[in-house]
């Protein structure tokens, strides 16, 4: 039993950034823009903290909350140029969306060696530490996975997703914002701008996933490498997809692709699933990742106007 609560607790946070980048997924192609480069904006927001917390090191205890938050904001700050080519140039999403992503690569390793001298960030040593909360620790079967050695950024997400929802389905903004990604003539007749719904969307959409990319780097790393986010952006848009774009729906897609994540770590644990090469359970998320895609993507009917560019004078 001691195995399988440590896999359900490794579980929670190897989906946490999965989890975050797809809300922010969410409520850009809620309002009817195509985000897939959620890879792109988890590397700039990883690198961003990762960057912040070298510098931060020692000066404050909340140094890892600080070095999110500059991360998030960096995340919003790149996806302003995927907003901008998107939503006013009326660029094909997918491309622009693909650019964002090689920029980012580049972007990173080029700052790197400026600041670093090197393709990576320094070590840091002041991340996210796992934490035991006594009393709630001892709750049965729920105290050892939620409350034992346990990073608190899974909360954070756990909060988000409940908040996203609230947000969606409770709010006059999130009616609003649905209704763009469903009928934008409709909600520009009403007087509301499809345009700043739609700038809204994504800026969210890269806030949530530079939180993402932050949160993975300054949970499971020491430093930021081109390799630190390795596909991530990805799955959560795979988990999107899985969870038909609603926030209850992608968090049990993200925990299904972190359960695969973890698997190899205890493949040689669980007796017949140790006699099999390491390297099948590496590339296991990957491979789920595209199988998602290929059976649900034609099953799972998104918003109607996502990817196609608002004409305001089409209306």
């Amino acid at each position: 039993m001691e195995i399988l609560y440590s896999m359900l607790a490794l579980t929670l946070i190897y989906s946490t950034p999965i989890i975050i980048t797809a809300i922010g997924g969410m409520f850009s192609e809620r309002s009817g823009v195509v985000n897939i480069a959620l890879e792109g904006m988890m590397m700039i927001g990883g690198f961003t903290a990762a960057t912040t917390i070298v510098f931060l090191e020692g000066t404050t205890s909340f140094a890892p909350w600080l070095s999110l938050l500059i991360g998030a904001l960096a995340g919003g700050l790149i996806s302003v140029i995927h907003a901008y080519l998107s939503i006013h140039l009326s660029s094909d999403q997918v491309i622009s969306g693909t650019a964002i992503n090689i920029l980012a690569g580049g972007l990173t390793i080029y700052l790197s060696q400026i600041i670093f001298g090197q393709q990576r960030t320094q070590t840091f040593r002041q991340g996210f530490v796992k934490r035991t909360y006594s009393g709630l620790s001892e709750i049965p079967i729920v105290g050892k996975i939620f409350f034992t050695n346990m990073y608190p950024t899974v909360f954070l997400a756990l909060a988000l997703v409940l908040i996203s929802w609230y947000v969606l389905y409770k709010t006059p903004f999130g009616l609003r914002l649905r209704a763009t990604g469903e009928h934008p003539h409709a909600v520009d007749s009403m007087g509301i701008s499809v345009y700043k719904m739609r700038y809204i969307g994504v800026i969210l959409s890269g806030c949530l996933a530079g939180l993402g990319g932050g949160v993975m780097v300054l949970t499971q790393d020491t430093q930021f490498t081109i390799m630190s986010i390795h596909g991530t952006g990805f799955i959560a848009l795979a988990a999107l997809i899985f969870g038909k774009w609603k926030p209850l729906g992608l968090l049990g897609a993200s925990l299904f692709f972190g359960f695969s994540q973890i698997l190899s770590i205890y493949s040689t644990s669980i007796g017949f699933l140790s006699k099999l090469p390491m390297e099948y359970f590496k590339t296991l998320p990957y491979v789920l990742t595209i199988i998602a895609l290929v059976v649900f993507s034609n099953k799972a009917v998104g918003p109607k106007a996502a990817g196609e560019p608002y004409d305001k004078g089409q209306r």
